[in-house]
């Protein structure tokens, strides 16, 4: 299974995204409104970093309360590890483990972001796919 097949029923216009020029203060409200852990950060509709929870761990902890005024492009990690639709879910694991992180942006081959996709994304995908073929095993066993 690839990453086209888990963002294929999203709109890329439910992505919930924000502008580098955004200050942090904003962005700690919206992932905190919205529930979320991430937000892919654009400048001219490209995809130039990730603004995470972590993010905002590490900034307190190293600023306080002033780093609330400055600009994602500021604080964000950047670049932003990306991925393209046909990437295998299980490459995407693997660079999600090997790079320590729990989201990816999902970028066309013009570089133009079509998806956003989180570990649980990937880890559903891959558990769906475990218990269909343990329903075709059971079903293989039970006419055999």
């Amino acid at each position: 299974m690839d990453i086209a097949q888990i963002i294929a029923t999203r709109s890329s216009d439910e992505i919930v995204s924000c502008d580098v020029t955004m200050p942090m203060r904003d962005a700690v409200a919206l992932l905190a409104s919205k529930r979320i852990g991430a937000l892919p950060v654009i400048q001219g509709g490209m995809v130039v970093g990730i603004f995470s929870e972590r993010d905002v761990i590490y900034r307190l902890a190293d600023e306080g309360e002033i780093c609330l005024s400055r600009q994602l492009g500021e604080v964000m990690t950047a670049p932003a590890i990306t991925v393209e639709p046909s990437t295998l879910v299980e490459d995407a694991l693997g660079l999600m483990t090997r790079r320590r992180i729990r989201h990816l942006p999902v970028v066309d081959a013009s570089g133009a972001m079509c998806g956003f996709i989180s570990i649980g994304d990937l880890v559903k995908s891959r558990m769906d796919k475990v218990e269909n073929e343990a329903e075709a095993m059971r079903s293989y066993i039970q006419t055999a």
